[in-house]
């Protein structure tokens, strides 16, 4: 039986998130995050360039304010070369904290290990936010484990993101080392690819296939927190019955 709660930057967060990466700026669109908090999502997943900040923005207006701490809420910047450089990656935080109308950002990632910068310098900018209040907790994307552990020499790290799922498994080292080390290990593009088994499996159980790929997605480790991007509260809540499908060594095999 998997656990349908898990720890995140010192809270306690449902195992089933939410990807922003297509969200854009509209009154709907306000409401769709209103009604996928209201649904129990556990995580809500954005960036500073996701539809030019428009993400974020949305997500603030929703949650935001007032409302701010009813939902976990992660961010991220330094994606493209030269963006991990300290001034602009400290004006992308800023401009998180405007767009989500936070004083507190709960979980910000270094989007990027930048090929021009020393990653000392991006994560000392990171690290200078957490003392002051405006990051709670840190995380990295898209890194190896070397790139990890030299991260944890200064500051520590909660959750690393990276492109995995049934079909995209180039990260079980890094989902291995997560789970031993107790850092959240947080796959986005969770439902790309498929998977025969996993049909087959859907079909017997009268279950979605997508649900089925999550369901092994929070079965390859205790400390896997899955984000599918959707702009439906219908389909969000067909992947957070996900966490109610339990399956059998058997099935486990199969998808192996």
């Amino acid at each position: 039986m998997t656990t349908k709660t898990i720890d995140l930057g010192g809270r306690t967060v449902t195992r089933m998130g939410l990807g922003t990466n297509r969200l854009t700026h509209s009154p709907s669109n306000v409401t769709f995050i209103r009604s996928a908090v209201a649904a129990g999502i556990g995580v809500i997943d954005t960036a500073h360039l996701y539809t030019g900040g428009e993400s974020e923005r949305t997500i603030g207006e929703a949650i935001g304010g007032a409302s701010a701490g009813t939902a976990f809420v992660e961010t991220k910047g330094g994606y493209s070369p030269g963006e991990g450089r300290p001034q602009i990656l400290r004006g992308q935080i800023e401009q998180s904290l405007r767009s989500l109308r936070t004083a507190t950002i709960d979980l910000y990632y270094l989007h990027r290990v930048d090929p021009q910068t020393p990653l000392n310098d991006s994560l000392g900018v990171i690290r200078e936010a957490v003392d002051a209040g405006e990051i709670r907790a840190v995380g990295l994307s898209q890194v190896s484990i070397a790139q990890i552990e030299r991260a944890r020499t200064i500051v520590e790290i909660a959750a690393v993101q990276s492109h995995y799922n049934l079909s995209e498994r180039g990260w079980d080292d890094v989902v291995d080392y997560c789970t031993r080390e107790g850092i959240v290990f947080v796959p986005y593009f969770p439902l790309r690819g498929r998977h025969a088994a996993a049909e087959a499996i859907a079909a017997r159980r009268g279950a979605t296939t997508d649900q089925i790929a999550l369901t092994w997605l929070l079965h390859r480790s205790p400390l896997m927190l899955p984000i599918p991007g959707s702009l439906s509260i219908d389909h969000v809540r067909a992947n957070m019955a996900a966490l109610d499908i339990d399956l059998d060594d058997r099935e486990l095999a199969a998808l192996a």
